[in-house]
């Protein structure tokens, strides 16, 4: 067996369970119970972690509110010969949870900073959704506000890689709302929650499929949601057919573009590309 024991001076990023202590890996698993410290955002969650391992590492609270405070003692005791490691309450650090000054810190002073890869709920969710993983966009947390969050929900709208946020139960219907309200009824959507867990579920669907009211307010949620199609419908051969003519007379790209949106339905970023391609 490797010895996976911490090394002094060093700083681990330790990817921990999003719900089944059982993902936990064997390298994970020493290096937590050989640091001299962890620093978790919910020492309460890590301690339950902890106490599984059988592991006596001292526990550090850090959230956004005692950074500043927190990373310098932390990093001193790292520049002292102690070892560390940053857990998130679940899944991998710094992926939408607090974390990222103490990495800096610890890197500005010398400090060997080293990954330890694992869970990840967006991951996770794209591998499951039976959407395009390929490229995508992760918004993490969409605001709390109503005004505020669909406002967001109708910028992401147009973005044309798939897009993944993290949502909590008692929003979730209401983002189920916005979605149904600002998406095409066609646009392929997946959510997941309690994820590797008892009552793990994933649901697929259209928009026009969601109903919010049959979600259960339970466990918390990833959302996966399909990019806009580059050009909804609209082949190349007719897209070229529509704008050859405008340039011709003339007209400019942005105007022609303009046009193939709203004569043909094509997604104005393709159709501007076209255009402009053919232009040159």
């Amino acid at each position: 067996m490797p010895d996976w024991n911490a090394e002094p001076s060093t700083l681990y990023i330790v990817a921990t369970p999003i719900g089944n202590l059982a993902d936990l890996s064997p390298r994970a698993s020493g290096v937590l119970s050989t640091v001299t410290w962890v620093a978790a955002e919910d020492t309460r969650q890590t301690r339950k972690l902890m106490a599984h391992l059988g592991a006596g590492a001292r526990l550090r609270s850090l959230h956004r509110g005692n950074e500043a405070r927190t990373v310098p003692a932390l990093v001193r005791s790292l520049r002292t010969g102690t070892s560390g490691a940053l857990v998130s309450d679940a899944g991998t650090p710094l992926v939408s949870d607090p974390g990222r000054w103490l990495v800096e810190a610890a890197l500005r002073a010398g400090i060997a900073v080293v990954p330890l890869p694992g869970p990840c709920a967006v991951a996770a969710a794209l591998s499951v959704a039976g959407l395009d993983a390929a490229r995508f966009v992760f918004e993490g947390f969409l605001p709390a506000r109503a005004v505020a969050r669909r406002k967001r929900v109708a910028e992401l709208s147009g973005e044309t890689r798939t897009w993944v946020v993290y949502e909590a139960p008692h929003r979730i219907r209401a983002l189920a709302e916005d979605l149904k309200a600002v998406l095409e009824l066609d646009r392929q959507v997946a959510w997941v929650r309690e994820m590797t867990k008892r009552h793990e579920q994933v649901w697929r669907g259209t928009a026009e499929e969601l109903d919010p009211q049959r979600i259960p307010e339970r466990g918390e949620f990833v959302v996966v949601v399909e990019g806009a199609g580059e050009v909804a419908g609209v082949s190349d051969d007719a897209l070229d057919a529509f704008l050859e003519p405008l340039l011709a007379a003339g007209i400019g790209v942005r105007t022609a573009a303009a046009l193939a949106r709203d004569c043909l339905g094509a997604a104005h970023k393709a159709a501007y590309a076209r255009a402009l391609a053919l232009k040159r």
